[in-house]
């Protein structure tokens, strides 16, 4: 667990692929309870440290998550998830020709629950949603991505109809590699007590 910010209202961490958010299965450590098990070890005390989800990161992908302290945080953090204002860029290693400098990729997506994954869907399926990308090329193999929706493994699913699979993502095609190459590259949202727009990514952060 890696802690990049924290104050009295919001704690801003660093996902290692591999590592749940949450968990429900009996005896497997997830993040959650690192930062919980974290905050009481400070406080020493027993009981659980005020702490609160805001919005996730698939297992397989790394990057970086905010979690709220209290709960006008987290009702104002969840607001910003909902209406666009917290913003996430995410960065892809794929495999297959990129198309072009940038894009957009928009589509219709089911989610399956037999194998936890999604499919493209034709417009107008029942129970497909709309799913909108920004793709913006970085080097002959990296993508940098942006979402105007949240739908289950979005970016995965897209990409590999686009025929540029994931490094590293057997569900959808993409060529074997030890991880998953789909990291949570920067973090940006609006403080919910000073009003300041906070902005973190991976190679450093600044405080808006």
């Amino acid at each position: 667990m890696n802690i990049i910010y924290e104050d009295d209202s919001v704690i801003v961490v660093f996902k290692e692929a591999g590592l749940a958010v949450e968990s429900r299965r009996v005896g497997e450590m997830d993040l959650e309870s690192m930062l919980l098990g974290e905050l009481a070890r400070r406080i020493g005390r027993e009981g659980r440290p005020p702490l609160f989800m805001v919005h996730r990161l698939d297992q397989p992908v790394a990057g970086l998550l905010v979690f709220a302290r209290t709960r006008g945080a987290a009702a104002s953090l969840s607001a910003q998830v909902q209406d666009g204002r917290m913003r996430k860029i995410y960065r892809a290693v794929v495999s297959g020709p990129i198309p072009a400098e940038s894009g957009t990729l928009t589509d219709y997506l089911i989610r399956e629950k037999a194998g936890n994954t999604s499919r493209i869907a034709k417009p107008g399926e029942k129970g497909a949603k709309k799913a909108v990308l920004d793709y913006r090329k970085l080097n002959e193999d990296t993508l940098e991505i942006s979402l105007h929706t949240g739908r289950h493994h979005q970016i995965r699913v897209q990409l590999s109809h686009a025929g540029m699979p994931i490094r590293g993502d057997r569900k959808y095609g993409g060529a074997p590699a030890e991880k998953l190459a789909l990291t949570a590259w920067s973090l940006s949202f609006i403080h919910p007590v000073t009003g300041k727009r906070m902005l973190f990514t991976l190679d450093g952060s600044e405080e808006g």
